[in-house]
């Protein structure tokens, strides 16, 4: 028996349909819109020996984010209800692989518990952020809201506090809480491996927001 898997998921941002077949002969039908990730995902299914279609419309004029991003989401999604029971299968794999001037390194562990390690460093003299050894580029209002948040772990800040400590007492006296919003949405898609389901960055429904540490 096959194993395979049909996905559809729409949003505000991508409209995405996706067939996956995982004992197929590395057939791929990769229409995203953007070159060089069908590219990357033709190469998937091929030395994976996958067959994979996929047809992807996103909002490319904004930019390619949110098609890498929601893609990703889906082709998991169907490889795990693929994947099924995973009777058969071995447990664990490895694989090291030399391809021209990169170096692969790869393990798994189908066991299906979450695992995640983030490395996270913020400089407050230099006011500069770190994730791994890779600088990330924030606006001053960006820095100093993970700043108060990343200072205060597990401290919940409403959307009118921190409008108040960010911005200052003059915002908070307009009352434009949809800046916090926006700020928190771009933090998010800067820091977070995945923006919609935040690792770090959290919201406390009706409440507000907090770092979680």
């Amino acid at each position: 028996m096959e194993r395979t898997a049909v996905m559809e998921r729409t949003t505000k941002e991508t409209k995405i349909r996706l067939s996956l077949c995982l004992d197929g002969t590395g057939k791929g039908d990769i229409h995203t819109g953007i070159g060089f990730f069908d590219h990357m995902l033709e190469g998937f299914a091929r030395h994976g020996l996958f067959d994979l279609s996929l047809s992807v419309e996103g909002d490319l004029q904004v930019d390619t984010h949110h098609t890498i991003e929601d893609t990703g989401i889906v082709l998991g999604k169907a490889i795990k209800e693929a994947v099924g029971d995973k009777k058969g299968m071995v447990r664990y794999g490895s694989m090291i692989l030399p391809m021209d001037e990169a170096l692969i390194l790869c393990a798994l562990d189908l066991c299906g518990r979450p695992y995640l390690v983030y490395d996270l460093k913020l400089d407050r003299e230099g006011r500069r952020v770190f994730i791994g050894e890779k600088e990330i580029n924030l606006t001053a209002k960006e820095f100093d809201l993970l700043e108060l948040l990343v200072c205060n772990p597990n401290k919940v800040y409403s959307r009118e506090s921190l409008l108040s400590f960010v911005w200052g007492n003059k915002a908070s006296e307009s009352g434009d809480v949809r800046t916090v919003d926006v700020h928190v949405r771009r933090l998010r898609e800067k820091i977070e491996p995945s923006p919609s389901d935040p690792k770090y960055v959290h919201t406390k429904w009706g409440v507000g927001y907090y770092f979680k540490g």
